[in-house]
């Protein structure tokens, strides 16, 4: 057994854990840690610099006003992130699988076209944000930031080769910076917490504008990569062998997601709160990431503007890579065919460098593309309530009544959403 243990892998190592867990025969509040992963590397998607440009600007214009906006989307992403995970844990196949065999190919085809476009505006916004970070923290060119982002985020995805655990951890500790930085951040700010608690449990919108960036902060929150993304990393990570054992996976999954989406919910409420203490009162026009940056340094020190900056750097490598995993489980489950990952890396940070090239703003780029990723938003999110309310499909885990009925709710909601903003837009 020792010999064992020197020759296995901390992922291999990892999936025999969790199984004797299944059987019984580990018990303890410890035993949570195996089961954590999936939720965590999803989690990431909801703490990328597409949200901190979007709640930035929130903050600035409308005050903590939009802060029971971030609250309910991230309710709804809770809901999703929990039923992907289901999916992959009871059908053994993910999302973009299950749609390929599932659907047409005419809507198979529409399906992944949408998703690669979602897939690429996510990753300009993650990109584009910790190329930003690093550009403003050492005052490099902006291509200098990307060319780094680029060579690190590489580097991160080559933690897949020790398998899944190296990747988790590495998530979760960049998770961390990022949490400790806006706690740091917070107790350097002048917050209303009054004000706060308010807006976050009580509706409202100030006018139009507020509900354009409502959309975007919804398109921001609830990824369609990390819907697609969630399923592929519980379908095989601890495989179950009979309905107990999947009962126990789903329960794990659920809490995992609760805690890990929580935590990602109240890093957006931290920008949001941020940006209003900061500069709602006197600066409400800060609509940018480098702007905030060189106002914090007057309104709360150096040491407040650095760490925001470092904040942004480990929320965009790691939602970069993240965005990278995700593509490549998209494009090989909607068509089977795989390409390598630095070439997969190097087509999604194209349109990056062609809007630097072009000269376009890259905040406003970040804004606009969480308005891109609210439109593909419905696509996985219809998809996955048709698999998992199935019972041919998940059993016994088919969705409750009450499931149904709050997921349906909450893909309304996003359509609702749309429409209006598209007949602002007209």
């Amino acid at each position: 057994m020792t010999v064992l243990s020197q020759t296995i892998s901390l992922s291999e190592r990892t999936v025999l854990d969790i199984g004797e867990v299944l059987a019984g025969r580990r018990r303890g509040l410890r035993t949570a840690f195996l089961f954590a992963g999936p939720a965590v590397i999803s989690s990431i998607a909801y703490m990328d610099p597409g949200n901190v440009a979007t709640n930035i600007q929130a903050g600035a214009k409308f005050g903590y006003g939009l802060l029971w906006v971030v609250m309910g989307a991230n309710l709804v992403a809770m809901l999703f992130q929990s039923l992907s995970a289901k999916l992959g844990i009871v059908t053994g196949k993910n999302l973009a699988e299950l749609s390929r065999e599932q659907f047409s190919r005419s809507v198979v085809l529409a399906m992944w076209a949408i998703s690669e476009v979602a897939a690429m505006a996510t990753d300009l916004a993650e990109f584009l944000g910790g190329a930003l970070g690093i550009a403003l923290l050492f005052h490099v060119p902006l291509l200098v930031g990307m060319a780094a982002t680029g060579a690190i985020t590489y580097g991160l995805l080559s933690f897949e080769k020790g398998g899944f655990r190296p990747m988790e951890i590495a998530i979760a500790v960049l998770i961390a910076v990022i949490g400790i930085s806006y706690v740091i951040e917070l107790s350097m700010a002048p917050v209303a917490w009054d004000e706060a608690v308010r807006h976050t449990l009580v509706p409202s919108l100030a006018n139009g504008a507020a509900l354009t960036i409502a959309v975007g902060i919804i398109g921001a929150t609830i990824m369609p990569h990390a819907i697609y993304l969630h399923s592929g990393l519980t379908q095989a990570r601890a495989p179950a062998r009979t309905p107990t054992e999947r009962a126990k996976l789903v329960r794990f999954s659920n809490r995992e997601v609760v805690v890990a989406l929580s935590i990602a919910g109240l890093v957006n409420m931290a920008t949001m709160v941020l940006a209003s203490s900061a500069f709602h009162s006197g600066h409400s026009d800060v609509a940018e990431i480098q702007t905030a940056y060189h106002m914090l340094t007057p309104l709360l020190g150096p040491g407040a503007a650095a760490v925001f900056l470092i904040s942004l750097i480990a929320s965009g490598i790691s939602s970069s890579t993240v965005g990278t995993m995700a593509g490549q489980m998209i494009m090989q489950g909607f068509t089977t065919y795989r390409i390598p990952v630095w070439f997969r890396r190097l087509i999604t940070m194209a349109p990056a460098f062609v809007i630097v090239a072009l000269g376009v703003n890259a905040t406003m780029a970040l804004v606009f593309s969480q308005v891109v990723l609210s439109f593909a938003l419905p696509v996985p999110m219809l998809a996955l309530i048709w698999f998992t309310r199935r019972r041919d499909l998940m059993g016994a885990f088919a969705n409750s009544r009450a499931t149904d009925i709050a997921a349906i709710a909450g893909t309304a909601l996003v359509l609702s959403l749309n429409v209006v903003l598209i007949v602002q837009m007209v």
